[in-house]
């Protein structure tokens, strides 16, 4: 990309992305902050770039608003952490609520259980799913819906 061909699509570009580093950060001087950024990487990149930079451009700007919002997160303090009787307490109380669902999801019919178990505990893809078990997809979809609210409402029932 030539020189003139880079200012024109960057002064073609430069409002949308504007726009969305602002919808990111919710801050006009910061997302201009960003876009410049964005701007002066793809510059260094000038030679490399072929037209059309839109997507290159919008992806950067994203990631770049997406850095600036994680480093600015506060970091917890040590006088932000819970005491250790609070820790302990809320670790055993989730623990508890761990066990309540796997006495539910044992006691599931065969396919739910199994659907949930490859899904939640293997991490496996519905597609994946689907064709292990020799079903369709949508099928695998729905049982795994129908065991997430049956082990839902049973919690729900169980903690009251």
């Amino acid at each position: 990309m030539t020189k003139s061909e880079y200012e024109i699509a960057m002064q073609q570009l430069r409002p949308a992305l504007l726009a969305e580093a602002n919808r990111y950060l919710g801050d006009v001087d910061n997302a201009e902050d960003m876009v410049q950024d964005a701007m002066m990487r793809l510059w260094q990149m000038c030679a490399q770039l072929q037209s059309p930079v839109d997507g290159l451009a919008r992806v950067l700007v994203r990631n770049l608003c997406l850095d600036a919002i994680r480093r600015r997160k506060p970091r917890e303090t040590i006088e932000s952490l819970p005491s250790e009787i609070s820790s302990v307490n809320s670790e055993k109380m989730e623990h508890e609520r761990i066990e309540r669902m796997m006495t539910i999801v044992e006691n599931l019919p065969d396919v739910p259980q199994t659907i949930l178990r490859l899904r939640h505990m293997e991490g496996m893809e519905m597609k994946d799913i689907a064709r292990l078990l020799q079903m369709e997809e949508a099928a695998v979809r729905k049982a795994l819906s129908r065991a997430r609210q049956t082990v839902r409402e049973k919690l729900k029932s169980n903690g009251q």
